[in-house]
């Protein structure tokens, strides 16, 4: 990703000067509004960025209307209307509006992709109809997702530079620590982090240039390992491991779910998505249908869980994460954010307990019975409720056995969602990127570089301003 410079000089200073900015997040689950605003120019402060508004679509995520596009573009209207509200009706037609789609429409546009354009052009086509400065709607890559998250955080903590009262320049921060980022979806998840020594595999390598510091990142997305894709794959594990592909009827224990819970899948809605369609079902395969029956059991949950990672194609190598991923060892303190977050907090795990306190309190949350847990959060989505026990040991296998945090490292993640009251997640990153905020060389060093640039942009206004000055005299004198 390339910060280095903009299309125009007149686009960079109109970019620039505008307070406000908006972004939706649609992700595989749900879509999300930010609207954020600028409290100073970074020439002469910080410059770092407010959260003004923060809206959730209601319904499920854009892909999901894959056989009725137009009601995706329909349930952006109420986020819109809102994110108007708290933006002065002089500046609205001003306003930077981006829609970046994730690991839903990835998978979409994989299993069909005029599908997948017809959803973003519903969209796109909603968004225009609305006074605001619409840049256009696109799938965005999971490196991407993980590296625009990744800027995020450290914008937010001030961790890639300062502004120095004294030298009147920007100075980079000795005692600032650059964080990793760890980001789970429910159709993807992403690692970005600074390792060690070199990464010996340059595909997985982004390089910025930020305030003229370089930074290369390890990143990488892996797609179908969010968590509501994952569990779609373990109940496909379970089945498989239980039954085979045996078509009687019956009931099939499912170690993640709370004792005392069932419900009915079928075949069909297991291989429904790219990340489960396997094989090709026959007719008397799709019609099988099972009742899953939870036993509430966390050991064997964890176990369960680890069947659909493929462990052995690393061999002994510890630069490896699963189907024989390339990833260096990780460094440094991190951030985990979006689901990471919000199981942990629902389990009351986000400030900083040691490993051997969250696996004893994982395990006693999925030892409580279905009753139990109804009574005890009433105000709890059933789906919720019920996946917490696997999603939470669905973290604890994708950070210790997959990307290889332990007892000791452990220590370093952070489950947070928010920084200087603004959401972490790869919006911010985003614009921030797309809006040219973020300059690649300090302000007086662009000024110098680009002398010949403003001369000519001085010379061209004031060209332009007598050109008019004469044409107003001869329509006087006229």
């Amino acid at each position: 990703v390339d910060f280095s410079g903009v299309a125009t000089l007149a686009e960079a200073t109109c970019l620039r000067d505008l307070p406000y900015g908006m972004v939706f997040d649609a992700g595989s689950s749900h879509t999300s509004l930010f609207v954020y605003q600028w409290t100073s120019d970074k020439t002469n402060d910080t410059g770092v960025v407010s959260q003004t508004l923060s809206c959730n679509v209601q319904g499920p995520g854009i892909s999901s209307y894959a056989n009725d596009p137009p009601k995706a573009g329909v349930s952006l209207r109420s986020c819109l209307e809102d994110a108007l509200k708290v933006i002065p009706d002089e500046r609205q037609r001003e306003v930077p509006v981006y829609l970046g789609a994730t690991a839903g429409m990835r998978l979409l546009s994989m299993e069909n992709k005029s599908a997948a354009d017809q959803v973003l052009n519903e969209v796109a086509k909603t968004i225009r109809e609305y006074p605001v400065n619409f840049h256009g709607a696109r799938i965005i890559t999971g490196e991407e997702e993980g590296a625009y998250g990744w800027i995020t955080i450290n914008y937010l903590l001030d961790s890639f530079t300062k502004y120095s009262p004294k030298q009147r320049d920007w100075i980079h921060p000795q005692s600032a620590k650059i964080l990793g980022a760890l980001d789970l979806g429910g159709a993807s998840t992403q690692i970005s982090f600074i390792p060690i020594g070199p990464i010996t595999d340059q595909t997985k390598a982004s390089t910025f240039r930020l305030y003229g510091f370089t930074y290369t990142i390890y990143t990488h997305s892996y797609l179908c390992y969010g968590q509501n894709q994952a569990l779609k794959q373990l109940i496909l594990k379970i089945t498989e491991h239980q039954r085979g592909l045996a078509l009687v009827q019956g009931s099939i224990n499912h170690p993640c779910y709370p004792e005392g819970y069932q419900e009915t899948t079928t075949a069909a809605s297991i291989h429904s998505m790219p990340c489960t369609a396997s094989q090709a079902l026959t007719p008397s395969q799709a019609s099988w249908n099972a009742t899953l029956v939870g036993t509430g059991n966390a050991t064997e949950c964890r176990m369960a869980i680890k069947q659909i990672f493929n462990f052995t194609a690393c061999g002994l190598s510890q630069s490896c994460t699963f189907d024989g991923i390339y990833q260096p060892l990780v460094n440094g303190e991190f951030f985990a954010f979006s689901a990471f977050y919000y199981t942990f907090s629902f389990l009351n795990l986000t400030s900083g307990q040691p490993l051997a306190v969250v696996e004893d309190t994982v395990q006693k949350f999925c030892a409580r019975n279905w009753t139990d847990l109804k009574s005890s959060f009433p105000k709890e989505k059933d789906q919720w409720l019920r996946e917490y026990c696997a999603n939470a040991n669905y973290i604890l296998v994708l950070l210790l056995d997959a990307y290889k945090f332990n007892q000791t490292s452990w220590g370093s993640i952070k489950f947070q969602m928010k920084a200087a009251n603004t959401d972490i997640g790869w919006t911010l990153g985003y614009m921030l990127n797309l809006t040219n905020m973020i300059p690649a060389e300090a302000p007086e060093q662009v000024k110098g570089q680009q002398h010949g640039l403003w001369a000519a942009a001085i010379f061209f206004i004031v060209l332009t301003l007598a050109f008019c000055l004469i044409g107003l005299l001869i329509y006087i004198l006229w």
